[in-house]
């Protein structure tokens, strides 16, 4: 970003959606205060941080070209990198041109590309929503079943790497689950054709072959970033914004991108399928109000119960409040989700639900290695101090027992997701620091800030070289 630009958007939100040119790798950044001496590894981030091509901004901030950022700890000292994923996608945006069916920007093209694309699989590789390992393999994820490998000391782009099977898919989620006993990463994908499926898969540990779960026929399959693990079962939660396959298919009729073809139907309320991940068969659906939900948070068993925590929001708005000219609007106010629980009664009977907290938030974590999966005490998120927010400016600590809040802010400051790194020899959840990718407006440039994750109380930070445009998911290797 030039000078200009910077002192334009400084001392607002908009520097974290300005487009960041500028790669580096620098050695050691300066540190404040002190970081734990146990904190040994690397955090790496995915942002979307090229939003502009030819000339012109994307139409939607998850269309954003991915870089990878990486804060590199040893002995209390703190090393950075930056570097875009060296992908398709990534190539023909540097040339000028988006030629990839994205989330919602939507090349031209003829009718007979659009219907072969979308049952084969669109070859859009711009993979900036999530990162994870897969045995010795570190990939980064989008909603597209194309993950892309790369090197987590070098942040260079390894490539593609191409599924050895037949399950198919054209749509899945940036968020896999671990299977605590099989070490199998655990995902779904929606199969779009004739007989439409969602398809819930495994991946053992350095395999390039999904092993299916279960089938699940579905005649409009629903929108869904995200589904919930607990010890049994999968659950997918079908939200009632859905599509019809062949009005994606037949589209290019209409221009329509891929999300404008999705249908908010709440009149068929939000479907809770639970895939048991032994025998693959299904339970239910379950029935619930309808609600929208990116992330969900946790899921667990309890006396013949499954229990599913996600931020839930009353409808989809929140796409549309995320394009990336509505972000670059100072008066542009999106309205975030909250902490809700639902009740699933296995045997039958009405789904429950309350709040948890009343915090607007997104980009929950938890103490993943120690709860997923089973009760659990605490989550972190982004969140915001109140309806005059413009973004979120503060992180959130909730006791999902209680309700309680504690936070953390600083004035002029947005702060990302909290990523949760658990102390060596933690006997308490919340024994441990949480790390985020803080966006100083007035400073114009980010820095990584720690926080002791039990008190909320900060113990150091350091600082970035240049602003970081504002991302989604990262994972501390």
């Amino acid at each position: 970003m030039n000078p200009q630009a910077v002192a334009a958007a400084a001392g607002t939100r908009r520097l974290g959606f300005e487009s960041l040119e500028e790669e580096v790798s620098v050695d050691r950044i300066e540190v404040s205060r002190e970081l734990p001496a146990w904190l040994a590894g690397t955090l790496v981030r995915v942002t979307p941080a090229m939003l502009d091509v030819g000339g012109r901004p994307l139409r939607h901030w998850f269309d954003g070209l991915a870089m990878l950022n990486a804060f590199s700890f040893e002995d209390g000292t703190v090393g950075y990198g930056s570097r875009f994923l060296r992908t398709e996608a990534y190539r023909k945006a540097r040339a000028g041109s988006f030629d990839v069916p994205g989330f919602a920007q939507d090349p031209c093209r003829s009718l007979f590309k659009r219907v072969t694309s979308m049952f084969s699989g669109p070859r859009n590789d711009n993979t900036n929503v999530n990162l994870t390992r897969l045995g010795e393999r570190y990939v980064a994820m989008t909603e597209l079943p194309l993950p892309v490998e790369f090197d987590p000391g070098t942040l260079e782009t390894v490539g593609l790497i191409e599924w050895k099977d037949k399950l198919g898919g054209q749509v899945t989620t940036a968020h896999p689950h671990l299977d605590r006993d099989t070490g199998e990463f655990v995902n779904y994908v929606a199969h779009f054709g004739r007989r439409t499926q969602y398809r819930v898969f495994g991946v053992a540990p350095g395999s390039t072959s999904r092993r299916q779960i279960a089938a699940i026929p579905v005649r409009e399959p629903a929108y869904m970033h995200s589904f919930g693990l607990s010890e049994r079962y999968a659950a997918l939660v079908e939200f009632p914004l859905v599509v019809n396959p062949l009005r994606i298919a037949t589209s290019g009729l209409s221009g329509r991108a891929f999300i404008d073809n999705y249908e908010w139907k709440p009149e068929r309320g939000t479907r809770f399928l639970l895939v048991d991940r032994g025998s693959g068969e299904l339970r239910g659906p379950f029935e619930a109000e309808p609600f929208f939900s990116f992330h969900h948070v946790n899921s667990f068993e309890r006396d013949g119960e499954l229990v599913v925590d996600l931020v839930a929001y009353d409808d989809p708005s929140l796409i549309e409040a995320l394009e990336v000219e509505r972000l670059r609007d100072p008066e542009h106010r999106p309205s975030w989700g909250r902490l809700r629980r639902y009740t699933v009664p296995l045997e039958g009977g009405d789904v429950r639900s309350e709040r948890l907290a009343e915090v607007g938030m997104d980009l929950p974590r938890i103490n993943y290695r120690a709860r997923n999966e089973r009760e659990y005490g605490y989550a972190y998120a982004a969140g915001i101090e109140g309806p005059d927010s413009d973004w979120f400016d503060q992180l959130v600590k909730v006791d999902v027992a209680s309700g309680d809040v504690i936070t953390w802010s600083q004035t002029g400051c947005y702060p990302g997701e909290p990523v949760f790194v658990p102390a060596p020899d933690a006997r308490a959840e919340d024994e441990g620091v949480v790390l985020s990718v803080v966006l100083d407006s007035s400073a114009g440039r980010s820095f990584l800030v720690a926080l002791d994750a039990g008190t909320f109380e900060e113990l150091g930070r350091a600082e970035a070289p240049h602003p970081i445009p504002f991302g989604f998911h990262g994972q501390f290797f």
